[in-house]
């Protein structure tokens, strides 16, 4: 255990976050599992938390894996993963699965495994990862829209359409996430302009081709829309299930909860592990234990910021933000959605949710992050060394 921690490389506090927030996460996924095991038949709500901490085992041995890699390789990596995240989007949209009969081809079986894989998520970090590379790439050169279209934004948008019809949310991170990133890393915003229309008259010209040929793909349509429109319409609807649930769940809370494992809605509201654990969570441990949550969150943006900021290249700073700028605003509406501050999206609290690949993608991503922090720590054991003639005089003896 010892020559672990000795192992352990880049921002200690990321590492201090990342933990807490995978231990506070048992308790709530535990209490919240027994809705899962109820409909599960002869599950029980133990066998959820080891599956939730096998989940999170594997999770930390992807961040430390990856933490150990120098973060330099990831431009090269990202190049070769691009293609490889299409063609298991494509597959995904093929062959992958369906929830309650509704369509829901977001996740593709492992073969041999007998574990279902959520292609999404990974292809957003791989991607994140290609556009920081490009932009630190073009940094010193005159940014051409023309020069760009293929590099750039081709395989942007071709990512962002494979992940379109069964996951919007999804799609619209993914989507504000990259604009984002290139406005960080200089790309003008009149450029910009002209993507981010490109992309409504892209999504406008799909859910009327989907509206009008209901039977030409498989889509999750009507599914959005309800959404939307349960969301903007002031009076309660049957679609507005889920989110009365969560506010009961809220308001019977109160300041302190009703205390570990007494929650009476986990037993109503669906998803109760993974989309609204957040309102459980307030249900037990009130508005202080929501409190400890975001601070958390917040905290770990702060963190990264402080990474980006420290780090020596601009592929680095654009890498960091990249990969965990997303991981913040993804809990951010979570948390907005079981409040009915933002439509139900489908969108986990990362590292405290249930599921395998949003943890491991989480995990995959915070490990990137570390792995950029732990080259600034290299870098300055080397400048210390060398500004101290006493330690370059005792190794030289």
């Amino acid at each position: 255990m010892q020559t672990v921690f000795k192992n352990i490389k880049g921002d200690k506090l990321i590492w201090a976050i990342v933990t807490l927030l995978a231990i506070l996460s048992f308790l709530p996924v535990y209490s919240a599992a027994s809705n899962l095991a109820y409909k599960g038949g002869g599950s029980s709500t133990f066998t959820f938390f080891v599956k939730h901490f096998v989940h999170l085992t594997l999770g930390f041995a992807i961040m430390y894996g990856v933490h150990k890699i120098p973060y330099r390789y990831f431009k090269g990596l990202s190049l070769v993963m691009v293609p490889v995240v299409l063609v298991l989007l494509g597959l995904t949209m093929l062959q992958g699965t369906t929830i309650e009969g509704a369509n829901a081809s977001r996740w593709i079986q492992i073969p041999f495994v007998g574990m279902s894989f959520q292609t999404s998520t990974l292809a957003a970090v791989v991607l994140f990862v290609y556009v920081a590379r490009y932009m630190s790439k073009i940094k010193d050169e005159v940014i051409s829209f023309k020069d760009s279209i293929l590099p750039l934004w081709l395989p942007v948008f071709l990512v962002l359409i494979l992940i379109l019809p069964a996951n919007f949310s999804t799609t619209a991170i993914v989507f504000l996430m990259v604009i984002m990133l290139v406005f960080l890393g200089g790309y003008p915003i009149r450029y910009l302009a002209v993507i981010i229309g490109s992309g409504i008259a892209v999504l406008a010209l799909f859910v009327l081709v989907a509206k009008a040929f209901p039977e030409a793909m498989p889509n999750r349509v009507d599914t959005w829309m309800g959404r939307i429109e349960s969301f903007t319409n002031p009076e309660d609807t049957e679609a507005d299930y889920q989110i009365e649930k969560a506010k009961i769940a809220i308001a019977t809370g109160g300041i302190q909860g009703v205390g570990p494992g007494k929650s009476l809605q986990k037993n109503f509201l669906p998803q109760s592990s993974s989309d609204f654990i957040f309102a459980i969570i307030i249900e037990e441990y009130g508005l202080v234990g929501g409190f400890v949550i975001m601070t958390l969150y917040l905290w770990l943006l702060f963190r990264i910021v402080i990474v980006a900021q420290k780090s020596d290249t601009i592929f680095g700073k654009l890498l960091v933000l990249g990969v965990g700028l997303p991981i913040v605003f993804q809990a951010l509406i979570n948390m907005a959605v079981a409040v009915e501050l933002f439509p139900v999206t489908g969108q986990t609290l990362p590292l405290i949710s249930s599921g395998g690949t949003s943890i491991w993608m989480t995990c995959l991503a915070i490990g990137i992050i570390l792995s950029v922090s732990a080259k600034r720590e290299e870098i300055k054991e080397q400048e210390i060394n060398e500004e101290n003639p006493l330690e370059i005089l005792s190794e030289t003896i």
